[in-house]
């Protein structure tokens, strides 16, 4: 295959979720193939993202198991303890496992890597640390990174994600300002691991987007283990304190030390030191490219997907995104992108899985809605001594009888909700729902045991 005036058919920056994918299945499909990477393999995702962040909530559920155990019939003479170096370490080299898994791949699919920063110098060409590339397509996935507001002391006394999973010491007590899911995620797994955590956000709660149902029960949950949750609020500067410390000044005039102070401010495209202007490329406000369905940007040649074109930032939705890419520009026949019913979880403790509508979204197009709702002490509370709920939900079209939304907050609920995410692609109906055997016994098992409507929602209710 190929244009011999370049280098390359295909040549991807940014060697992340999306990217790799691309490249490989590109590569597969005949093209010669370049991608280059700057930092890491595996993107944000495989080193300051989702794998890190799981293995660290694991660790964080160990305080949780150590306690439930005693009322399962284990003692021990002393209570654990938890060493953060000793799990940074483990984590890293994980992490450098990962890395060297994503390298084989490439090489195995015979894709190019260049390990350096790419820019562009015209719409086919690119400078990776004073080498010149040619391709004649062109894809960029080189993701995003977190933005900290312009506060005062903010860029000198404040971390973000990027920077919690390599610090050397336990952050001690914490603050965290932010309340998308990055912050009421590490909210959770530093409580965990024994910070004493305050998260601040600016709105009325935290998760906008999200059901308001899973919601407010989190807020209630995270505050009944101690996390200190102040909605309405934000911080005017930092400033340096005695012993490594800072100082924060709230704007109701408040101050308070804290050991650390991690940003969870969003996080914006990583296009700022691309070259876009050489390439012509055009951005919306926050520097995401501006692209059609088909991810094509305003160059004809040149393309971009995942998490630098600011729409679903989620690893698997970039994975297919490059998938989808690859197959449509190298091969005949590929398949069509689709955004509905795209399964969701948060790893707060407990975590949320989420499918389909939220309540709110719901009620934008239909008068009424049929809503079925579990509330029960998972099985290990109860002998664990522990009040903490469970929560599930159905939202149902009484019209259709179709399931429009399932959501949960409870343990093991991002591993259900994978499945139940199946179900609402196949647009199931409540009565396939209560058709299906429950398995018993299971959390899982109440999906498909609601049988009695718990409340109806009508469009006038809606928040």
């Amino acid at each position: 295959m190929g244009t011999h005036q370049y280098d390359f058919d295909y040549f991807v920056i940014g060697a992340g979720s999306g990217g790799v994918r691309s490249a490989r299945i590109a590569a597969g499909n005949g093209a010669k193939v370049g991608i280059a990477e700057a930092k890491h393999l595996g993107g944000t995702c495989v080193n300051v993202g989702c794998v890190p962040k799981k293995l660290m909530s694991y660790a964080s559920h160990f305080s949780d198991d150590f306690h439930a155990s005693k009322g399962f019939g284990w003692s021990f003479d002393k209570e654990p303890e938890f060493s953060w170096a000793n799990f940074i370490d483990q984590k890293n080299k994980e992490i450098q496992r990962l890395n060297d898994i994503y390298g084989r791949l490439l090489e195995n699919s015979g894709v190019t890597l260049y390990n350096g920063f790419a820019r562009f110098l015209d719409p086919h060409t690119l400078d990776i640390d004073g080498e010149r590339i040619t391709a004649d397509k062109i894809l960029i996935a080189t993701g995003g990174r977190p933005f900290i507001p312009d506060h005062e002391g903010a860029a000198e006394h404040a971390i973000t994600s990027d920077d919690i999973f390599f610090l050397k010491d336990h952050p001690g007590k914490v603050l965290i300002n932010g309340g998308g899911y990055i912050g009421v995620e590490f909210a959770s797994i530093l409580n965990g691991l024994g910070c004493d955590v305050h998260l601040i956000h600016r709105g009325e709660l935290f998760l906008r987007g999200f059901d308001l149902d899973l919601r407010t029960r989190l807020h209630e949950i995270m505050s009944a283990r101690g996390v200190q949750v102040n909605f309405n609020c934000n911080l005017s500067k930092i400033e340096a304190g005695a012993n490594n410390q800072k100082i924060v000044h709230f704007t109701d005039g408040r101050t308070e030390t804290y050991d650390t102070i991690l940003y969870a401010t969003g996080r914006l495209p990583n296009t700022d030191k691309l070259g876009l202007d050489k390439a012509g490329l055009k951005t919306n406000k926050k520097g995401g490219l501006l692209v059609n369905e088909k991810f094509q940007t305003n160059q004809d040649n040149i393309y971009a997907l995942g998490d630098v074109i600011n729409r679903i930032e989620l690893t698997p939705v970039a994975i297919q995104e490059g998938h989808f890419l690859a197959d449509y520009l190298f091969k005949e026949k590929g398949f069509e992108m689709h955004y509905e019913n795209i399964p969701t979880a948060v790893f707060t403790t407990p975590p949320i899985g989420t499918v389909g509508l939220t309540e709110h979204d719901a009620l934008e197009s239909y008068d009424t809605l049929d809503i079925y709702e579990s509330s029960f002490r998972p099985m290990q509370n109860i002998l664990a001594g522990s009040d903490e709920k469970t929560y599930m939900k159905l939202i149902v079209a009484p019209e259709t009888d179709l399931v429009l939304g399932c959501h949960m907050l409870g343990p093991d609920s991002p591993e259900i909700i994978q499945m139940a995410g199946i179900a609402l692609k196949m647009c199931a109906t409540k009565a396939d729902f209560d058709a299906t055997m429950a398995v018993h016994p299971s959390a899982a098992e109440e999906f498909v045991t609601m049988r009695s409507v718990s409340r109806q929602a009508k469009r006038q209710e809606a928040a």
